[in-house]
């Protein structure tokens, strides 16, 4: 049944996972039997900790003073998802360096780094930014994946904090290029992905190395400087939109590890967030539970 407001509802089914879409993304390659770490800030006995460490899912994380953000995500029959999220702890200017001293330290001998979801209050708005530049001098490759000003704050810094690999939805998109957003969703819900590959060719030019842009049902468009693509997904039943842009970005890294070509990389990342969507809760899709065959990639450029 809808949510009503003022009404009582009967939950059928609860489930608890660790979450956020860092942590979701190192489940699902963690998922996939490849070598992940998980980096977070969080309490020593932080409950998120506890279920990392049973999902087996390796983690070094920086002490703070308060517990882990819990948001509650309410799923409809038809895969309507609503979300209701607490606000995120304070990160002090100490807690903000001794996360990036972790991830630095992590990062020496890693293939990818991902920076994924919003920033927690206190944290610096530009850091996003810093931690590109702090990694840069690694060569590790560098995933970004996050929203609103610091994102905005990201693509201020441009071309000097660009990252390998930027992963906007349609409306993010749209924030960054001053594309009509609901333009770019109407466009490729009716089969056009031309306007998203348009505005992520924007960026490119920016200096970001590769943007792949989710766009939910209509799939996802994945520009570079060789040229762009666009992918369908194949028919799915939605049961929940939780973990799909994460599992994507997961899919799209373990995919260039495993030196597959630009169409290769973007039918594995649609694969993997359709695997999410079809799964009920925040339930993060195993390799078995993707099919990257089943993808419909079309080189556009």
């Amino acid at each position: 049944m809808p949510l009503t407001r003022g009404g009582v509802h009967r939950l059928a089914d609860i489930t608890s996972e660790p979450g956020g879409k860092g942590v979701n993304v190192a489940r699902a390659v963690h998922l996939a039997d490849q070598p992940v770490l998980a980096v977070l800030p969080a309490q020593r006995h932080d409950p998120i900790l506890s279920a990392l460490a049973e999902r087996g899912v390796p983690y070094r994380h920086v002490e703070v003073p308060q517990t882990v953000r819990t948001n509650l995500t309410l799923t409809e029959a038809d895969g309507t998802t609503t979300k209701l999220n607490e606000p995120g702890a304070v990160l002090g200017q100490e807690d903000a360096q001794a996360l990036l001293d972790v991830l630095v330290g992590a990062c020496r001998d890693a293939s990818w780094a991902v920076l994924s979801g919003s920033l927690p209050p206190g944290a610096p708005p530009d850091w996003y930014a810093q931690l590109v530049r702090a990694l840069r001098p690694l060569g590790v490759k560098i995933a970004v994946d996050t929203s609103d000003d610091p994102l905005r704050q990201l693509s201020d810094a441009f071309p000097d904090a660009a990252p390998d690999l930027l992963k906007p939805n349609s409306e993010e998109l749209a924030q960054l290029t001053g594309a009509d957003g609901e333009a770019l969703e109407a466009a490729a819900a009716a089969g056009d992905p031309g306007p998203s590959i348009a505005a992520a060719a924007v960026l490119v030019e920016r200096g970001v190395t590769t943007v792949m842009a989710t766009l939910g049902g209509a799939g996802a468009v994945l520009v570079d400087a060789a040229g762009a693509w666009s992918a369908l997904p194949p028919p799915i039943q939605v049961r929940s939109t939780v973990g799909a842009g994460d599992s994507s970005v997961a899919g799209y890294v373990m995919a260039d590890i495993a030196g597959l070509d630009a169409a290769g990389r973007l039918a594995q990342a649609v694969a993997y967030g359709s695997g999410a969507a079809s799964l009920a809760g925040s339930a993060i899709p195993t390799p078995a539970q993707t099919n990257p065959d089943a993808v419909q990639v079309t080189r556009r450029v």
